[in-house]
């Protein structure tokens, strides 16, 4: 290979992976690329300093607003893996696709990432890059690399990566969610220490009040707060604030890995889990009953699709066709209180709801023609056939008795 493009965070791994293509791959040049998916400045910078300092070609992407744009388009389909709201999967083909546009502009031959062989990342990005005709390589997974072998190799060539928590875990952080595993969370018996949290307030320091706020959604996708139109990164940007400081959004899973794993977990996600809820509240309100039941099994497989990384295939569009379908009506607002951890609704209104004040009250006699002695011919029938084997069981025991 003559020029590779190497997915470049910063980090222990692909940062150790720069001189690695050189000396086990044969590299004549490796340029570096991280994609702004809303990481935290910090990190960015520390991708800038880390390529200066390698000596490292680098090339910095915007996907700030694409990748805004597709959370809100996961919150239609209540987008969830086994409780996880998809940040790291959704970010990935983003990522990869930005990568692989700048490797071609740039002639390079392959492309390369920092992936271990036991997660699910080397998956998604291979997903994308595959379809081109580029070499795709992965040091770490290829050469078996552990992270206390990356450690003393980055500390031998005094290759600058940060160290302290980095070193220990792994991280990754992006708008919609922060995940933090390895080191001692690798134990399902650890209590996971309060540190590893950046997002989310301790108990002690949360506000003791409550804060009510009111998420209007147009046609399933969240367009306001409070009644103020806000464009999707500034709004995803508040709720991670708000629900942050009132501790909302943490989660500690066992994850069923792709490969068949199963992996710890610990993820931050404050506007996820808001405007989840949210969506879910106004759905209740709007969607009939067969509706509902029919998108919950739709909505796990969009959610399955894209945890595997596979956000653009056809049958995601096939899903979506359905989804499209029901978030014409999926139009009104939701209140959520949120304190303590906690994120729930406590109302909502649409001028689309299948609801009526009326039918449901338990002080109306007669609404829409219908009234309260009707539902007897219902309830003679309800349960029928179950009445009808317990007789039959019964007369069978009398004969064997008599």
């Amino acid at each position: 290979m003559e020029k590779v493009a190497l997915a470049f965070s910063g980090g222990l791994d692909t940062s150790v992976c720069v001189p690695l293509l050189e000396e086990e791959y044969g590299a004549a040049e490796v340029i570096g690329v991280t994609v702004d998916v809303g990481q935290p400045q910090a990190e960015l910078d520390e991708a800038i300093e880390t390529a200066r300092a390698l000596d490292l070609e680098h090339h910095m992407v915007d996907e700030t607003e694409a990748f805004a744009a597709l959370c809100l388009r996961s919150v239609r389909a209540n987008a969830s893996y086994q409780g996880y709201p998809l940040g790291t999967a959704l970010a990935r083909p983003i990522i990869a696709q930005a990568i692989s546009e700048v490797a071609q502009a740039e002639g390079c031959d392959a492309l390369a990432h920092g992936c271990t062989g036991k997660g699910n990342d080397q998956l998604r990005f291979e997903a994308v890059w595959r379809r081109s005709s580029m070499e795709v390589v992965a040091p770490v997974r290829e050469l078996g690399l552990t992270r206390a072998w990356e450690i003393e190799y980055a500390a031998d060539r005094a290759i600058p990566v940060e160290a302290g928590n980095e070193g220990d875990w792994s991280i990754d952080a992006n708008l919609w969610s922060r995940s933090i595993e390895g080191g001692e969370l690798e134990d399902p018996t650890s209590i996971p220490p309060e540190e590893i949290y950046e997002w989310t307030a301790p108990i002690s320091s949360r506000p003791t009040e409550p804060a009510y706020l009111t998420i209007g959604f147009n046609e399933g996708v969240p367009v306001s707060i409070d009644g103020e139109a806000l464009d999707p990164v500034t709004l995803i940007e508040q709720l991670n604030d708000l629900g942050g400081r009132h501790g909302v959004g943490r989660n500690d899973l066992m994850e069923d890995r792709m490969l068949g794993l199963k992996v710890r977990s610990n993820y931050e996600h404050p506007a996820a889990t808001i405007l989840l809820m949210a969506h879910t509240a106004l759905e209740e309100l709007v969607l009939t009953t067969d509706e509902r039941n029919f998108k919950r099994y739709v909505d796990d497989q969009w959610a399955q699709k894209a945890y595997e990384g596979l956000i653009d295939g056809p049958f995601i569009g096939a899903l979506e066709g359905f989804i499209d379908t029901t978030q014409g009506r999926v139009t009104g607002a939701v209140t959520m209180l949120v304190h303590d951890g906690l994120a729930r609704p406590v109302a909502r209104d649409s001028e689309h709801a299948v609801y009526s004040k009326e039918a449901a009250s338990f002080n109306t006699e007669t609404v829409h023609g219908i009234e309260q002695s009707d539902a007897t011919g219902v309830a003679k029938y309800h349960g029928f056939q179950e009445r009808f084997v317990s007789e039959s069981m019964r007369e069978q025991q009398t004969d064997i008795e008599e």
